[in-house]
């Protein structure tokens, strides 16, 4: 009997060390959250930190359950909070992500002002990578997730939103936000479309394809819709050679519904999505960036070391591209067209390519260099009739 009451009490112990309920006060009010360290977090090493948001009418241990979050916290080894909205009479959770949603938004809660507060707190109090703060959520989690990166980018590295999208009237930010979006054909609560879904809250959505093309243009991304994946099962697109050498990427699955891809089903919520993880995606994709404006998957070198160079241009015809010698192995040049279509392909086997662009049309066209640490890319004009 005593030793099972001494390992109920160390279970108890432990979950309370890994999973802690607390809050802060916030113009006077206390705001709740739900932290979750890692089963290996010692002090020692400063850890990055994932801020987890719930949908409306969601809370932070539900969440947690919900995404899973945790599981990859603990096998990945980084820190993961799930703050949590304010409460309305009815007891019901929202965030004032703009146009969204319920209480919060009709009553002007500053969740910015909380989660800017939180992170603050949570960085006096615990060994997190200031560079290294990303932000996700769920429904008018993900709407949040967007706020946060219109409004405190100096604080968030980058964000992942879940079956959500945009609605601020203004969003200015002051650097570029790498963003990886999840969304599901079948979500009927958050059409992918945009407009008016048949969840609770009843405002309008704006198109998610159009969002994501809103940040294209902020982040001066140089290739837009690049799509890596069309299948049966989801469609991967991605914006690149953005501003730091930073991505976009949306998955949009064909299965699944209003809910986190690879997560649990809730009670009254749609099934997941089987064709794809959205932990693993994202941890993947937080892992290349952070605030110090360097993707830590690119190897940048000096400028002139890495610089493709491309003559002549304008061209008439035949181009020539020449690598850096430190990059002219197991690379790929691609020709693309200013929508980030891939027209052609060369492997590169050398220092210098040509290529015959005599039967293209007339315009500006990208030459793109890739292989597994670096990319860079030229823009290169095409013209007939060239006079010197």
């Amino acid at each position: 009997m005593m030793k099972n009451l001494l390992c109920l009490l160390f279970l108890f112990c432990t979950i309370q060390l890994s999973a802690q309920y607390d809050s802060i006060h916030v113009d006077g009010s206390p705001r709740t959250y739900l932290l979750h360290l890692p089963t290996n977090y010692d002090g020692s090493t400063e850890l990055p930190l994932i801020i987890a948001m719930h949908g409306g009418f969601g809370s932070g241990p539900q969440l947690e359950t919900q995404s899973k979050l945790s599981e990859k916290a603990d096998n990945a080894d980084f820190i993961v909070v799930y703050p949590e909205g304010v409460q309305s009479l009815l007891n019901i959770r929202t965030w004032n992500a703009g146009g969204c949603c319920g209480y919060a938004m009709n009553n002007d809660i500053d969740d910015v002002g909380f989660i800017s507060d939180l992170i603050d707190s949570l960085v006096f109090d615990l060994a997190i990578d200031t560079n290294r703060v990303y932000a996700t959520g769920m429904s008018n989690g993900a709407f949040m997730s967007y706020r946060l990166a219109c409004e405190i980018p100096e604080k968030i590295a980058a964000i992942a939103p879940v079956a959500g999208t945009m609605n601020v009237e203004l969003c200015d930010p002051s650097r570029a936000v790498p963003i990886i979006q999840f969304h599901s054909f079948e979500d009927s609560n958050v059409p992918y479309l945009g407009g008016v879904g048949d969840g609770p809250s009843n405002h309008y959505n704006p198109p998610i394809d159009s969002v994501q093309n809103a940040w294209a243009t902020m982040n001066n991304c140089i290739i837009i819709n690049d799509t890596l994946h069309a299948g049966s099962d989801y469609t991967h697109i991605r914006w690149i050679d953005c501003d730091c050498m930073y991505e976009q990427q949306f998955y949009i699955t064909t299965d699944g519904g209003h809910s986190w891809p690879g997560g649990m089903t809730t009670v009254l919520g749609d099934p997941v999505s089987e064709f794809i993880n959205a932990n693993d995606l994202m941890w993947d994709f937080f892992q290349l960036y952070s605030l110090d404006c360097a993707s830590t998957a690119v190897e940048i070198e000096p400028e002139n070391d890495w610089k493709l160079l491309v003559f002549p241009n304008p061209t008439e015809g035949s181009v020539t591209i020449q690598v850096p010698v430190t990059h002219s192995d197991k690379g790929v040049l691609d020709f693309l067209d200013l929508n980030g279509k891939v027209l052609f392909s060369k492997k590169v086997n050398s220092n210098s390519i040509e290529f015959d662009l005599s039967s293209s049309s007339n315009g500006i066209y990208l030459i793109r260099f890739k292989n597994e640490e670096f990319i860079t890319s030229e823009r290169i004009l095409k013209l007939s009739n060239l006079r010197f």
